[in-house]
């Protein structure tokens, strides 16, 4: 497990990127982290390409609180080579047999694994299993943070809910101030360079016609230190006359 993690999810399939298929992965990671009080960094779409697969996985493996969850090319077909890019990204190897995956591939499908679907048991060393509720085909993790499930939402879904259960039930509570400003966000620079860089700042601005408003939202795990920097950010647009409405 990591200490303060923070989320990456990995999306896999051309057919996504062409318009095939449409994605629901991003929208169901978003909202299993959100309610266990988590949140996406960062959510990448790939096409079948093991160049850029690898270089988002060195990407993602680079950020030494990284949890990622990685959809799709877990199977045995040519276009399925998660498991390659992956064992050579976080392990430096080619691939081994696991034999626990081994054993389930053979204990479901017999002769009917040979000569491809076996494949399916050449993980990175060290990978632990995820259990497939669905169809008992694992997916695979390492260093219980980086995950990887098939692309079928079916059988992703639940494996990704069971991981978060086991290793990342629940986030520590995030205090926020939420209030929108009538006055453009170019008006509240000045007062957002005071902010503390590791307290979470969000400025979102609108247009209704002529008139400009920009909504602030300040977060953090301290309660007293969202009530010190919500009450100077207000005490602040006091200063330059601008008004504002709590959300």
């Amino acid at each position: 497990m990591v200490e303060k993690p923070v989320f990456y999810s990995v999306i896999i399939g051309t057919e996504l990127l062409n318009g095939r298929r449409k994605d629901s992965h991003f929208s169901f990671v978003t909202e299993t982290l959100r309610k266990r009080g988590w949140e996406h960094k960062a959510s990448f779409i790939v096409k079948d390409d093991k160049i850029l697969l690898e270089n988002v996985y060195n990407l993602v493996k680079a950020d030494s609180h990284a949890v990622m969850f990685s959809f799709g090319g877990i199977g045995s077909t040519p276009d399925d080579f998660t498991r390659e890019v992956a064992a050579k990204a976080f392990t430096g190897e080619a691939p081994v047999r696991h034999k626990g995956a081994e054993r389930i591939i053979l204990a479901r499908l017999g002769e009917r694994a040979y000569p491809h679907p076996i494949r399916m048991a050449d993980l990175p060393r060290g990978a632990k299993l995820i259990e497939n509720p669905v169809n008992k085909m694992p997916g695979f993790q390492l260093e219980d943070r980086f995950f990887f499930v098939p692309g079928f939402p079916e059988m992703a879904h639940p494996m990704i809910g069971g991981v978060l259960d086991r290793f990342y039930a629940k986030n520590v509570r995030k205090y926020s101030c939420n209030f929108v400003v009538e006055g453009s966000e170019a008006m509240l620079i000045d007062i957002m360079e005071q902010l503390p860089e590791d307290l979470e700042l969000s400025c979102l601005p609108a247009f209704d016609g002529e008139r400009r408003s920009a909504e602030i939202y300040l977060a953090d795990t301290d309660p007293e230190k969202v009530q010190k920097w919500c009450t100077f950010f207000k005490e602040e647009l006091h200063k330059i006359r601008l008004k504002f409405k709590e959300l």
